[in-house]
């Protein structure tokens, strides 16, 4: 239990309580030329209680700007370069009137209790709370040996919030940070930087928080009268809604020389690796031009052709849902419309060597629900989950396929293959109960099962069982097969054991035909991450011949490391101590030194 004695400070989080998140930043009134005047804050209550994020051990620093963000010098709030230019009289009035209609929206939540996955306190307590950007600090200690073939850089992505929360704040809120650790020759560097959106430059220079949280916020009569705030700002010129709202949180994927980080209300954004291993935000990547629309932060790379392939989704106008795919070398294809009556929460889908799998789930967006007073995430328990099979080079969706598979709910798929003998698709994924538990607050525990979805293109039934003995389930969620084998059959996939949820106590090698599960448990309360599956060198004949690489923290040392495990024994082989603490974060992938030399 955690306790936070009461304060007369307005702001609801306390200085101790800063310390004890994590914040990078003091919390700094904004500059008047933005047209943003301080907000009032949710006040502390007297008692804090999580038994799911523990206090930390250790006592921080008696004052809470004892730890700064490296700011790059073009964004600055003080620099030429971010200053606004001054506002006109009309401005002026309107940013007046705004401020005053935002005061009143804070002063209205405060009387409101929030639920835990909107608390700020519970959301991003611990090691969930956010850290500074780090420059790049070379020849970290390691113990053990770094395989010869570990040569380039693993990027993780993670939510990790700027500005303290002013209202609801969600884990998947929080801006992109990258965190990457170099290998070359044996040692190891580290770094990590803000992914820099056009969201977090222009609220890094108005010192606060002012476009709206997609979870956090946006529920309810608040989250209407938070929308309509956010688009009289723009309609007046106190911020540019054009350039893209995302946090770029989520995904990581490199394709045709290019890192892109990836989350689904926004373009990817172009994140360049420097030869000493530091990050630069090149910008929104629209392809050249060819996407003008948002991207899931999961796109799939097929093994073998290297196209890319990829959805959009839009909860707000027809069409709802969009497949298109990039050839090697970037070229897109003509957007195929998949028909969905209304729109659905679509994180994740599936290849195989012929087909794209397209789940549309319980889970679906209401936005009149907000007028109701309620969330726009909906699980709708009347809705009968289905999967679509598409061919990969379809030009309309015409001929897809559906195929009904009853009260499930996969956030991730984890692979998918053919079986023409009897002319099934098998997907492989974690079926997750109750479905919108990550989003909407439920008394029922959340559960993860590993799951064999088969779905039969001949009768247009489909079947389901776990993969895993009933005495023997865990939570698995986030993790990989071999990429090397994507689309196809896979014997072994590499999952985090979500537990105690949401912390992952280590992670599973699971055999995906027998069940049979090898664990590998990080230690006494240590908790890490996704599980990164490396492919072994030039030479690798079996599917588990490689490494996990995953990022872990000790909370009674209060100290990160990164952990590189054989694949095929699960023995630890190398263990790189990291200079700052690594917040638990999202998905990651591996750049290879070839590509790196080769990036855009």
């Amino acid at each position: 239990m955690a306790t936070v004695a009461p304060t007369s400070s307005s702001s609801w989080v306390t200085a101790r309580r800063r310390r004890f998140l994590g914040y990078a930043s003091p919390w700094r009134r904004c500059p008047s030329n933005l047209g943003f005047g301080p907000t009032s804050r949710r006040p502390s209550p007297n008692t804090i209680s999580c038994s799911v994020y523990p206090p930390s051990v250790l006592d921080f620093p008696a004052s809470p700007n004892s730890i700064a963000v490296a700011v790059p010098k073009e964004a600055a709030p003080n620099s030429a370069s971010s200053r606004s230019p001054p506002l006109n009289l009309l401005q002026r009035a309107a940013s007046l009137a705004l401020n005053a209609v935002e005061s009143t929206i804070v002063a209205h939540e405060q009387k409101h209790p929030l639920p835990k996955t909107v608390d700020p306190r519970v959301q991003i307590a611990g090691n969930f709370s956010p850290v500074p950007e780090q420059p790049v600090q070379n020849f970290l200690s390691v113990t053990g040996r770094i395989s010869e073939c570990i040569d380039g850089v693993y990027v993780r992505n993670g939510a990790n919030p700027l500005q303290e929360p002013v209202a609801g704040h969600h884990f998947f809120d929080g801006d992109g940070m990258i965190h990457a650790v170099r290998f070359s020759g044996g040692s190891a560097s580290y770094a990590c930087r803000f992914t820099e959106t056009h969201r977090l430059v222009h609220e890094r220079s108005a010192g606060r928080p002012v476009f709206p949280k997609a979870i956090g916020e946006l529920h309810g009569h608040s989250g209407i009268a938070r929308l309509l705030l956010f688009y009289a700002r723009g309609l007046f010129g106190l911020l540019d809604t054009t350039r893209g709202i995302g946090v770029a949180n989520a995904g990581l994927v490199y394709f045709n020389k290019h890192l892109l980080a990836m989350s689904e209300d926004d373009l990817p954004y172009h994140v360049r690796v420097t030869p000493a291993g530091d990050l630069e935000t090149s910008g929104r990547y629209d392809f050249d031009g060819q996407l003008s629309s948002s991207m899931i932060a999961h796109p799939k790379i097929d093994p073998s052709t290297r196209e890319l392939f990829a959805l959009s989704y839009d909860f707000v106008q027809k069409p709802y849902l969009k497949y298109f795919k990039f050839s090697p070398d970037g070229k897109k294809s003509p957007d195929v419309d998949i028909p969905l009556s209304e729109p659905s929460m679509i994180h994740d889908f599936a290849i195989t060597e012929r087909f794209v799998v397209i789940p549309d789930q319980q889970v679906v967006f209401k936005p009149p629900e907000m007028i109701r007073g309620g969330s726009p995430v909906v699980y709708d328990k009347e809705k009968i989950s289905r999967f679509g099979v598409l061919d990969k080079n379809a030009g309309d969706a015409s001929d897809i396929t559906w195929i009904p598979v009853p009260d499930c709910f996969c956030f991730h798929l984890w692979n998918a293959w053919e079986e023409p003998e009897t002319d099934e698709v098998v997907v492989i994924g974690s079926c997750m109960t109750p479905p919108d538990s990550i989003f909407n607050e439920c008394d029922e525990s959340l559960k993860s099962v590993l799951s064999e979805i088969r779905l039969n293109l001949k009768t247009g039934r489909s079947t389901r069982r776990p993969i895993m003995p009933d005495t023997e389930q865990v939570n698995l969620e986030t993790g990989m097969v071999n990429g090397n084998l994507l689309g196809r059959r896979t014997q072994f996939a590499y999952l985090a054991l979500a537990e105690p949820w949401p912390k992952v106590s280590g992670f599973a090698k699971v055999d995906l035909s027998t069940g049979e599960t090898w664990k590998y448990i990080y230690g006494d309360e240590k908790y890490g991450g996704e599980p990164m599956f490396l492919p072994g060198g030039p030479g690798s004949d079996e599917e588990d011949e490689g490494y996990i690489l995953v990022f872990v923290h000790d909370e009674k040392k209060w100290k990160s490391e990164l952990q590189i495990v054989n694949a095929a024994t699960l023995q630890l082989e190398a263990t790189v101590k990291l200079p700052s603490r690594v917040p638990y974060g999202l998905h990651g992938t591996f750049i290879c030194s070839e590509d790196l030399v080769g990036q855009a």
